[in-house]
C-alpha cells in the first residue's frame, strides 16, 4: 500500500461511504496488460476529493497506482505543453485546458465538466480584522491574500472584485482599495488559505469546497450576482500510452462514487456531455 494513502485511517466515515458506493462504480480497467501507475495532473482545489476517490479506485483496481500532481492549473498546463508525463488533466477552468487542447496533447471536444465550484471569503477563526460584511475587505490596513490572476481562482476573486465594484452597495473605489490591501498572491488556493489559516493575512478567497471540515477559520459568502461558477474539465490526454486506465479513472470520476464525493467536498455536480 503506498505510503501516501495512509490518511484513510482519518477518513473511517468516508470509507464506509465509499465502500457502499464502490459497487457502483464504473472505474476498473478491462486491459490485458494494465499499467502499474497511472498520473493525475489536477487542480489543487481537487486534492482532497481526488484522495478520497482514489480509495475506491484502489478497490478496484488494486494494481494500478494513482500517481497525483496537485498544483495551480497554469502549472499543469505548461507542463504538459513541454511534455511532462500524464495521462489525465483535470483543470479548475476550460482556459487552462483550452491551453492544453491547443498544446496538441488533448483531443479537441474530449473534455467534459466533471464538478462546478464557487468562491467564498475566508478569514482567520479570531477575526483580527473584524471581517463581518465583503465591504470590510477594503477598509484600510487589511491584510489580503489572492492566487495569482493567472491561476483561476485568482481570476475569479478578481472577476467578483470588479463585479463589486460596478455595484452601488460596495462603491467604484472598492475594487481599487482591496487590491490595495493585497500583500501576496499565490500560486495555488491552498497556499491561500494556508496562509489566512496561519494568522499571516487577515483574509482571502477560496473555493467553497476548500473550506468544507476545515477549523480555524471563518467564511463570508459570496452573493450569487457577484460569484463566478467554476467548471472543472477533465480529460485523457491522446498520446497516454494507458488510455483504458485513463478512460476508466474518468468513468469513475463521473459515475455515482466519484460524484458522491464530490458533493461531500462541497462541490457542484458534473454536467452530462
Amino acid at each position: 500500500m503506498p505510503t501516501r494513502y495512509l490518511f484513510r485511517f482519518l477518513l473511517v466515515c468516508h470509507s464506509l461511504v465509499l465502500a457502499a458506493l464502490a459497487g457502483c462504480g464504473t472505474g476498473a480497467v478491462e486491459d490485458a496488460s494494465p499499467p502499474q501507475s497511472l498520473t493525475v495532473f489536477a487542480a489543487a482545489s481537487l486534492t482532497d476529493a481526488f484522495r478520497e476517490i482514489a480509495l475506491v479506485w484502489e478497490t478496484e483496481n488494486p494494481d494500478i497506482d494513482l500517481v497525483f500532481n496537485f498544483a495551480g492549473s497554469n502549472q499543469l498546463a505548461t507542463q504538459i505543453n513541454q511534455g511532462a508525463p500524464a495521462d489525465v488533466f483535470a483543470s479548475a477552468d476550460w482556459e487552462q485546458m483550452d491551453r492544453a487542447v491547443a498544446g496538441g496533447r488533448i483531443d479537441v471536444g474530449a473534455p467534459r465538466v466533471l464538478a462546478t465550484n464557487r468562491l467564498a471569503v475566508v478569514f482567520p477563526a479570531d477575526n483580527p480584522a473584524g471581517i463581518t460584511r465583503l465591504q470590510d475587505l477594503a477598509a484600510p490596513d487589511t491584510l489580503i491574500v489572492l492566487a495569482a490572476g493567472q491561476v483561476p481562482v485568482g481570476r475569479y476573486s478578481l472577476d467578483f472584485l470588479e463585479k463589486a465594484g460596478n455595484d452601488s452597495v460596495f462603491g467604484e473605489q472598492f475594487q481599487e482599495n482591496v487590491l490595495g490591501n493585497v500583500v501576496s498572491y499565490e500560486e495555488n488556493v491552498r497556499a491561500v488559505l494556508n496562509k489566512v489559516a496561519l494568522g499571516e493575512a487577515d483574509a482571502g478567497i477560496v473555493y467553497v469546497s476548500d473550506l468544507v471540515d476545515v477549523v480555524g477559520v471563518g467564511r463570508l459568502d459570496i452573493p450569487d450576482h457577484l460569484n463566478s461558477v467554476a467548471e472543472y474539465p477533465i480529460a485523457a490526454l491522446n498520446d497516454s500510452p494507458h488510455a483504458a486506465a485513463a478512460a476508466a479513472f474518468i468513468d469513475l470520476a463521473f459515475g455515482p462514487a466519484g460524484q458522491a464525493v464530490f458533493a461531500q467536498h462541497g462541490f457542484g455536480p458534473g454536467l452530462t456531455p
